[in-house]
């Protein structure tokens, strides 16, 4: 080969070698601004089995932050929730926390930033270094509820109102207080840019109004591969219909089928109203629990979505589906079967919201080798109850 030749290939390889580096450098220039900017990717790290095997998760459904904020009864309440938390989270030393919807009482908060009571909600797992994700409930994003005596002749009471929004984004009056409300995704957002252990997602566009739809992996102890799968869904309720609608099934399907079309991978699902199928398997409300259901109060009717689309017919058909984690029902903590998967309520965890059950939270362990999902309920005061194998 002549010289010129060798000289050429020399100049090829110099000139391929600067390509991949120039790359290089675009890639870490990508992610460290992505890091700068907070961009959530930039810093989860994967879900993962723990050593032993396992995952535990927490579910705190229904806190409700946020009530009569202007009384001594609210700020009273919400004390309480973070009570009921830090008791849970202490005792359990779960691996993930899921909050189920109804992490404030919209309709009840006269300011211009809800977020401001939601940041407090998630704080319980945040302070631990727990992750978490959330849900949306009917009361996150309802508008403001004008309360009747406000009309008396005693008037508008002194209201309590954290100040507004540091961004200035938010209108506001002369004691800081609003009455719009603030959007799903509004709140949601806020979550995310401002806390690095959420894993929440606004999720899909095109399935607004509903926002809080995605999907979540846990990977093996061991292997870079996905050991269980967590599902989402934003149930409705508040600025919208409380329905679970057929652009979610489709979803579902749709992401189901990509991340495990042969049903290999065990899947459970999280959202905040429960569907009509619940009614089907619920014991007579305030009658005794019985078998094969389990549980400790069933102390009112469910109270379901307005309408099913579809989605239970696709879960129901699915046997990678164990289980579904619902919220909203204060008064009802059973899991019941239903085809060959378990609908579960949670407990009731916050002081706000209606009802004066003793509180607490429903726990999930799932074991990774012989795959099982066991849960139980852990009360505020320590004890626990309600034992039951979703799947084994």
């Amino acid at each position: 080969m002549r010289w010129w030749h060798n000289l050429a290939a020399v100049g090829a390889l110099l000139a391929a070698l600067a390509a991949a580096a120039a790359l290089t450098v675009a890639g870490l220039r990508s992610t460290t601004s992505d890091s700068k900017r907070g961009h959530p990717s930039a810093r989860r790290p994967p879900l993962r089995f723990g050593p032993g095997g396992s995952f535990k998760v927490a579910l705190f459904a229904d806190l409700h932050y946020g009530e009569d904020a202007w009384t001594d009864w609210g700020p009273a309440q919400d004390a309480g929730s973070d009570r009921v938390m830090a008791a849970v989270l202490d005792a359990e030393k779960p691996d993930f926390v899921v909050y189920l919807g109804d992490l404030v009482t919209a309709n009840n908060l006269p300011i211009p930033n809800a977020s401001l009571y939601w940041d407090r909600a998630v704080s319980a797992a945040r302070g631990r270094g727990v992750p978490w994700a959330a849900v949306f409930g009917n009361h996150d994003d309802m508008a403001f509820e004008w309360p009747p005596e406000w009309f008396s002749p005693d008037g508008v009471p002194p209201l309590r109102c954290p100040p507004p929004s540091p961004s200035g984004n938010s209108p506001s009056t002369d004691r800081g207080c609003s009455f719009r409300g603030t959007p799903r995704i509004d709140l949601m957002t806020t979550e995310i840019s401002n806390n690095r252990l959420s894993y929440s997602s606004n999720g899909p566009k095109d399935l607004w109004p509903g926002v809080s739809n995605y999907v979540l992996q846990v990977l093996s102890r061991n292997r870079d591969d996905p050991a269980l799968l967590m599902y989402f869904l934003d149930s409705g309720g508040g600025s919208y219909t409380e329905v679970v609608s057929s652009a979610q099934v489709k979803w579902f399907q749709s992401q189901s089928q990509f991340l495990n079309p042969d049903g290999r991978i065990p899947e459970l699902i999280f959202w905040h109203i429960p569907s009509t199928a619940y009614v089907k398997v619920a014991p007579k409300a305030k009658s005794e629990i019985r078998k094969p259901c389990v549980g400790s109060i069933n102390k009112e009717d469910v109270a379901p979505q307005v309408a099913e689309w579809g989605m239970m017919d696709v879960l129901a058909k699915r046997p990678s589906v164990k289980a579904i984690f619902v919220g909203h029902n204060h008064g009802l903590d059973w899991c019941c079967p239903y085809e060959k998967l378990w609908l579960c309520f949670a407990r009731h965890t916050g002081y706000g919201g209606y009802g004066n059950w003793p509180r607490g939270a429903r726990i999930i362990q799932i074991t990774e080798n012989s795959f099982s999902t066991v849960s139980w309920i852990r009360m505020e005061n320590g004890t626990k109850h309600s034992d039951v194998t979703l799947s084994s």
